[in-house]
């Protein structure tokens, strides 16, 4: 935990932690390798001086006098022991040894010889570390009264002196190289990732510079194409943030809107209401008072209900629309019956329309179109709720043949606080604001042209539908 803090304090220093063991890891391993291939280059080099040692003496061998013989080229060892750094050992015999000449001593060779194919091992003479070379070939003549010629084996060991002093100073220059490679590296690694951070610093002074009321996006120029998915989730959230702002100050100016004028008018019957003597008239007053403050509740509830709509998080679920629709009437039948109004409703039988939707606000969009139908139709008239689907999607419609609103104003309909001019009733002109809030919230929208017959008004809750097909109820 304490080092994931450590990580996350600086972008820096972890990239840093992570890259500078790494390029050191490299070098280490470039190293290592180094090392092998100077061994090998070492080996390559000394043995074939060592193999022209082994050539030389298997040349100066002879049979002639029936036995085996070795004429040493002396010079020959003498420098070849110059160049080994040490002194240089060598044994010639048969491969029965029945004959030997030189340092019997010697260890026979690691593996089977063939014939004309010289080996090379590392063993010790002495305890002294050497590089032995070994050859075997078939003598000329036969000696000691063998039935067929023997093969003889002709082995040269040399110290490992003058290959360990290669060896090092090649590792000693490739270790050397590593070394000023990983220093160029590093601090062009430390150049590019100061480089690389400079947008990200620059971005910093450009975010704490700001306002706390400057919620713009930020600008994504010179930001490096890694950190642009950061800044545009940056500017999503201060988009919602200024939304949500947005919101609440238009919620303030709402109600400031809204209640101010009916609390003026609360304020104003209740004084009234103090000064009035007469019953009969006191009576009338409170009445008023009772209705002034019923429609200023409602207005109240139906504000909440509006930024609700607008901001609230809410769960969305699979809903019968059908169902719910239904319910909603049943609940309006006794105001629409005291209004002598025919509240209907139409809706296929045994089909559920299913959506996906939040039904306390889609009960309440639907409250909000029967509430406005009901008020302004006229008694004896007619309102119909019904539930149609084309071109994939639901329509939720309630459909009166009242008033309805002109032509020329129909396009601002859903608009916070706007009344047509031919509304007869009180209202604070909110409710289809909050049917389009909630229609849109869904996904969907408000639909709003005119009856059946060309009279009154068709409102339309829009909504996508929850699968491709209705669902059949069983």
């Amino acid at each position: 935990m304490n080092l994931d803090r450590w990580h996350r304090q600086s972008l820096r220093r972890t990239l840093l932690v992570v890259l500078l063991p790494g390029l050191l890891a490299v070098a280490a391993a470039e190293l290592w390798l180094a090392r092998g291939t100077a061994i090998e280059a070492a080996n390559a080099a000394y043995d074939r001086s060592l193999l022209g040692a082994v050539k030389s003496i298997d040349a100066s061998i002879s049979t002639d006098s029936g036995g085996l013989a070795v004429e040493l080229p002396y010079r020959m060892l003498e420098f070849f022991e110059l160049t080994a750094s040490g002194r240089v050992h060598y044994r010639v015999a048969t491969e029965d040894g029945l004959v030997e000449i030189g340092t019997t001593v010697l260890p026979p060779p690691p593996a089977a010889l063939l014939t004309g194919q010289p080996q090379f091992a590392d063993t010790a003479v002495f305890g002294e570390p050497v590089r032995l070379a070994s050859y075997a070939r078939v003598l000329d003549r036969a000696i000691g009264g063998a039935a067929a010629p023997q093969r003889v084996v002709v082995q040269v060991a040399e110290p490992l002196t003058s290959r360990e002093q290669f060896t090092r100073r090649l590792v000693a220059q490739a270790l050397s190289r590593d070394l000023v490679l990983v220093l160029v590296a590093g601090t062009l690694l430390l150049t590019a990732v100061a480089w690389a951070l400079r947008p990200l610093a620059r971005l910093r002074d450009e975010v704490s510079s700001r306002t706390p009321q400057d919620l713009t996006p930020i600008a994504a120029l010179d930001i490096p194409a890694d950190v642009q998915p950061l800044i545009a989730a940056i500017n999503q959230h201060v988009e919602r943030t200024r939304q949500l702002i947005e919101a609440r100050r238009r919620f303030i100016d709402d109600a400031s809107h809204q209640l101010r004028t009916p609390l003026a008018t609360l304020a104003t019957q209740l004084g009234y209401a103090l000064r009035e003597d007469d019953t009969a008239r006191l009576r009338d007053v409170l009445a008023a008072l009772k209705a002034q403050l019923d429609e200023t509740v409602r207005q109240t509830n139906q504000m909440l209900v509006l930024a609700r709509a607008d901001n609230a998080e809410l769960p969305f679920e699979p809903l019968d629309l059908a169902a719910l629709a239904a319910e909603v009437t049943r609940s309006w039948w006794s105001e629409a019956h005291e209004r002598g109004i025919d509240l209907g409703f139409d809706a296929a039988e045994g089909v559920a329309q299913r959506v996906n939707a939040h039904a306390g606000l889609l009960k309440e969009a639907l409250g909000n179109l029967l509430h406005n139908a009901i008020r302004y139709t006229p008694r004896g008239g007619h309102v119909t709720v019904s539930i149609a689907s084309g071109a994939g999607l639901m329509r939720l419609a309630v459909i009166d043949d009242g008033p309805g609103i002109p032509d020329d104003e129909r396009h601002r309909a859903g608009e916070r606080f706007f009344r047509g001019r031919n509304a007869g009733a009180p209202g604070s002109g909110i409710g289809l604001a909050i049917v389009r809030s909630i229609a849109e919230r869904h996904g969907g929208g408000l639909e709003i042209g005119r009856g059946e017959g060309g009279r009154g008004l068709a409102a339309a809750i829009v909504l996508p539908p929850a699968d491709a097909a209705n669902a059949t109820l069983g």
